[in-house]
C-alpha cells in the first residue's frame, strides 16, 4: 500500500496504545473483524472516510490529527485560499478538501468533496453524528438507508450520518460541500 496509508496506521496504532485500548477492542468498536483492523494498522488497508472518522472518535482526537499527524494551532479562525484545503484522495472517484484543517477543537469537519463518476458500486459508510451535504455543481446521487435522492446544485441534504450512505456523480463531475458535525 502506499506510504500515506503506513503512516496513518502508525499513528492509528500509537494513539490506540496511548488511549489504553488494545487492536481486538478497537475492532470491536469499530464493528470489523480484528484482522480487518490489523491491516489498517499494518498500512495494508485502505480506509474509508467513515472508518477513518470513527477511528478519531473513539481516540477523542480530531480526524487530521490521524490522516496528517500535524496538530492545528489556531482556535479563532481558519483561513483557506481556494483549492487549498488539505487534501485527503481515498478512493480513486472522490477528492477530499479539508477546509478547517489549522483550527483546533472542531465541532465539525467541513469538506470540499470532488465526485467524478464511475461505474464500480459505491460502498455506503456512516459514522456518528450528523452531515450536511449542499451541492455546488454536477449532479448527485445521495443514498441513505432504503432512500435515493438526485440532487443538483443548489440542493441540500441534512441527515444522521449514523445511517449508511454515500453519494455517486451523475453524467460526470460533481462537487459538494460535507460538513460532518460530532
Amino acid at each position: 500500500m502506499t506510504d500515506q496509508l503506513k503512516e496513518i496506521g502508525t499513528r492509528l496504532s500509537v494513539l490506540r496504545d496511548i488511549c489504553g485500548l488494545t487492536a481486538e477492542e478497537m475492532a470491536a468498536q469499530l464493528g470489523i473483524s480484528a484482522e480487518e483492523y490489523a491491516a489498517y494498522e499494518n498500512g495494508e488497508a485502505d480506509f474509508s472516510f467513515s472508518t477513518l472518522y470513527n477511528c478519531a472518535v473513539i481516540l477523542g482526537i480530531d480526524i487530521l490529527d490521524l490522516m496528517s499527524g500535524d496538530s492545528p494551532k489556531l482556535s479563532t479562525c481558519a483561513y483557506v485560499k481556494a483549492g487549498k484545503g488539505f487534501s485527503v484522495k481515498r478512493y480513486k472517484a472522490y477528492d477530499y478538501k479539508h477546509l478547517a484543517f489549522t483550527f483546533r477543537n472542531k465541532k465539525a469537519e467541513p469538506f470540499l468533496v470532488t465526485v467524478e463518476p464511475t461505474d464500480k458500486p459505491i460502498t455506503m459508510n456512516s459514522h456518528d453524528g450528523q452531515e450536511f451535504n449542499y451541492v455546488l455543481s454536477g449532479r448527485v446521487l445521495f443514498s441513505i438507508g432504503d432512500i435515493a435522492y438526485e440532487l443538483e446544485a443548489g440542493d441540500s441534504v441534512y441527515f444522521d450520518s449514523s445511517v449508511p450512505h454515500c453519494e455517486k456523480a451523475i453524467d460526470g463531475k460533481a462537487q459538494f460541500i460535507a460538513v460532518v458535525m460530532k
